[in-house]
């Protein structure tokens, strides 16, 4: 049997052969989860134009350079800015100009001076109680945004603070990534799927969900979730379907009994393997290969495997091939509790994370076993112990995979 391949070793031959994808136009009301093609660049500075952070009134900082509460600066109300109807006219020495939050500060005006600092005794009459300096309470224009900034870089993931960024520059539509289209096969005549009787032997088809979200979290649009009895003939059928789409994830059957046909399938269909088998566990009879430039997974059938696998070797290629970085869910941690392996394979632990004075540390579970699917629920990250560890002792720092790929570092 050939020889396992190490952990990082099998990454790097995936993302080698990843092909990213094309670019497509999509409006921002259909750009969530999407990850940008181009950079995001302002044409415009934002805000466009200088504008008042309170409500109150616009004034030449000079005409209330003396005010105070005991000796207030009388100033004739002239005019009034409010957001989206600036004032019509400029304003001239010993005038003020009523001004809402957000509004355009008018032309002569250099301050802001907080309507709770003021009293109307008239209503063309102002007295100004405090001394404002130039500037106060004015937000300049291209405060937030210079014209020209680069607002977002090349392969970010579009959520609402990016959405809104996006609409702030009027970069709608978008250029983004098109979805690595990504096909699912379950193998195994034990499967049964929801709402079907179980019959002896038979274990409800848990894969069939698991892995299309997993897809679907990393960014893929999932285009066929099949399944594959244990039959050579129905096995070729069901992947050679699946073959059409950028990525083929298939669960089960990659192993070496009798009635494991998906290497053979895969063989006669003109995928070329990559490697199997990986210094992994959970994860390790572990295949990859490629079919042109369609990227093939077979992954181990046991649902926590199925799991780790994915996280560890589907899910990077897909960020790649939509533009990401595809260690990006990978982040670091101190170790809670001493763990022991032996000195052959890597370990990828559930484990928690625990944010502690001293930072984050990370727990791993007691429940390690690969049919423990109930496992994931309390783990939020995996936690990487290299094949040449054979103890990693408390306080260690050590290498996690996060399991929301969303959460790039411990910062949240």
């Amino acid at each position: 049997m050939a020889k396992a391949i190490e952990v990082e070793e099998a990454r790097r031959e995936i993302l080698s052969r990843v092909r990213v994808t094309g670019v497509e136009k999509v409006g921002l009301g259909e750009a969530l989860g999407r990850r940008l093609a181009v950079d995001a660049v302002a044409e415009t500075p934002f805000q466009p134009f200088d504008n008042s952070a309170m409500d109150g009134f616009a004034v030449r900082s000079a005409d209330v350079a003396a005010a105070s509460e005991d000796a207030p600066v009388a100033l004739t109300i002239v005019d009034e800015s409010r957001a989206g109807h600036p004032a019509e006219r400029a304003l001239g020495p010993g005038e003020a100009i009523a001004i809402s939050t957000g509004a355009m500060l008018p032309t002569g005006a250099d301050a802001v001076v907080r309507v709770e600092d003021t009293d109307r005794d008239s209503v063309d009459r102002v007295l100004v109680r405090v001394a404002a300096c130039a500037g106060k309470d004015v937000r300049y224009a291209g405060e937030d945004i210079a014209a020209g900034a680069t607002v977002l870089a090349a392969g970010a993931v579009l959520g609402a603070a990016e959405l809104g960024a996006l609409a702030t520059i009027g970069a709608d539509p978008a250029m983004v990534r098109r979805r690595p289209t990504v096909a699912v096969v379950t193998s195994g005549d034990e499967l049964v799927g929801p709402g079907e009787p179980l019959g002896p032997g038979a274990i409800r088809n848990s894969n069939s969900r698991t892995l299309p979200a997993l897809a679907r979290l990393a960014g893929a649009e999932v285009v066929s979730v099949d399944w594959a009895a244990d039959d050579p003939a129905a096995t070729r059928e069901a992947l050679g379907r699946a073959l059409e789409a950028d990525v083929v994830v298939v669960s089960g059957g990659v192993s070496v009994g009798e009635h494991d046909h998906v290497k053979g399938a895969l063989d006669e269909l003109g995928a070329e393997k990559v490697f199997w088998r990986v210094a992994l566990k959970p994860g390790g009879p572990t295949w990859f290969g490629t079919r042109g430039e369609t990227l093939v997974f077979g992954l181990p059938g046991n649902p926590v495997s199925v799991m780790v696998t994915f996280l560890l070797f589907v899910r990077p290629a897909l960020i790649a091939m939509a533009g990401g970085a595809p260690d990006g869910p990978r982040t670091t941690a101190r170790l809670g509790a001493t763990y022991e392996k032996p000195a052959d394979r890597a370990h990828a632990a559930r484990a928690r994370l625990e944010l502690t004075p001293e930072g984050w540390v990370v727990w791993p579970l007691r429940r390690r076993g690969s049919h423990v699917l109930t496992s994931m629920l309390a783990a939020d990250c995996l936690a990487y112990f290299p094949a040449d560890a054979s103890m990693v002792k408390a306080g260690e720092t050590i290498q996690i995979e996060l399991l929301d790929q969303s959460s790039t570092t411990l910062g949240r």
